[in-house]
């Protein structure tokens, strides 16, 4: 639930007790968000009842799904990090945003996705929270709707818009494996109005229910400095992790899409599409931002 909303049940809860210890009735009452009455929210979830489908993963675009290979190698190093990240502070939900379109964000978080999910011991959970340009559904070859644009309108519950890949059990060769620790909210359709969408509340109210059924959470969001919905969406996340295009994107949008999130811990950077790969693959991933000081900016030494 919405920080709002929980303070106003509270302060209602209290209110009751107090005129039932005194003996005194009270009357209904309802929390109220901008004159408007909150809609009821589902809390609970049954996992097990989760939309089961027959997903088709392109390959081409998820190379963490390979037995072995460079894209395998590099994937492994970021969640190496992530887990670092997390060992210093408490960690779960992580939003992938990009400064300005085309930079890769989107197949950033598909394969690190993949990659958490190689640990059958992991339970992700991945969003497509690009409600204008949603892409993720094409990657995994999965149905579009019911998503999350259904559930930010009211016309969803929780449960109904999580997906799964079906298990047949059998991962021929040449086909992608089933993936069943990896459970999927498309972005649903009609998303032209997203930024009213994600500044309901609801968003957070999602995560807050999700959060206790999953070990990470991953969430793609719009270019940040095109579009104002990632702002809003990174109240919901624990953490922002920026990808940045190598040799095209320019050090001053880098740095325009670190300062949007000035408010939110900032992991780093993921280069994106780097030609000429180092042997290190840490190098990919450019440091947590220091509390004071700024950031520390990582210079290619090859340059």
């Amino acid at each position: 639930m919405s920080r709002i909303f929980d303070a106003l049940q509270r302060a209602e809860l209290e209110r009751r007790s107090a005129h039932e210890a005194d003996g005194t009735e009270t009357a209904e009452s309802f929390a109220v968000f901008d004159g408007e009455e909150m809609p009821a929210v589902q809390t609970d979830l049954l996992l097990e009842k989760v939309a089961m489908h027959s997903w088709n993963p392109s390959l081409a675009a998820l190379p963490t799904l390979d037995d072995r290979g460079a894209g395998i190698e590099q994937f492994r190093g970021l969640r190496s990090q992530l887990y670092k990240f997390r060992d210093q502070a408490p960690m779960k939900t992580i939003l992938v945003s990009s400064g300005i379109p085309a930079e890769g964000k989107t197949f950033v978080v598909a394969n690190l996705a993949m990659s958490l999910a190689r640990n059958k011991d992991n339970s992700i959970l991945l969003i497509d929270a690009d409600l204008r340009r949603p892409a993720l559904h094409t990657i995994l070859g999965a149905p579009n709707w019911p998503g999350l644009t259904e559930y930010l309108d009211g016309s969803a519950e929780a449960q109904e818009i999580l997906q799964r890949n079906f298990d047949s059990g059998n991962d021929e060769a040449g086909q992608a494996p089933s993936i069943p620790n990896l459970t999927f909210i498309p972005a649903g359709t009609g998303g032209d109005n997203s930024l009213e969408l994600i500044a309901n509340h609801r968003f957070e109210e999602l995560i807050t229910i999700l959060s206790p059924h999953f070990d990470w959470i991953l969430i793609d969001s719009p270019p940040a400095l095109a579009f104002a919905d990632a702002i809003d969406l990174a109240r919901a996340a624990d953490a922002v992790l920026l990808v940045a295009r190598g040799a095209a994107t320019p050090f001053d949008v880098a740095q325009r899409a670190q300062t949007a999130f000035s408010n939110t811990r900032l992991l780093g950077f993921v280069l994106n599409a780097v030609k000429y790969a180092p042997r290190n693959t840490a190098y990919y991933y450019y440091g947590e931002r220091e509390p004071v000081g700024g950031p520390r900016w990582r210079k290619d030494k090859r340059r």
